[in-house]
């Protein structure tokens, strides 16, 4: 299986390249390839893959759309707190444990 950095490396090429020609055809935000990166840069390759092919199948005209921002699944534990730069928010999901809502900081 393709290494995470791989797959990211492979989206970032198909954002810089090849999704400006097609224009803005997709129905969430973050995009679709967005997310995808976003998914692969936080959860482990085969819920990455199964959650950003769900997404993408639901990209279409039969479904609603909208704001749909990724939920990952992480154990965070001896948070030390420093400042630092920011790339992800996770926002905690009420009543559901380790699952958080991530939330891209713009650059």
């Amino acid at each position: 299986m393709m290494s995470n950095k791989l797959l990211i490396k492979l989206i970032n090429y198909y954002q810089l390249f090849i999704s400006p020609m097609l224009g803005n055809n997709c129905r969430y935000y973050p995009s679709c390839s967005e997310y995808t990166k976003i998914q692969f840069e936080l959860n482990n390759p085969l819920i990455a893959l199964i959650k950003s092919f769900k997404r993408i199948l639901t990209c279409n005209q039969l479904f609603k759309g909208g704001i749909d921002y990724p939920v990952v699944e992480k154990k965070l534990q001896n948070v030390e707190y420093k400042k630092i730069q920011v790339k992800y928010w996770l926002i905690p999901i009420k009543n559901q444990k380790n699952k958080y809502i991530v939330i891209k900081e713009n650059q």
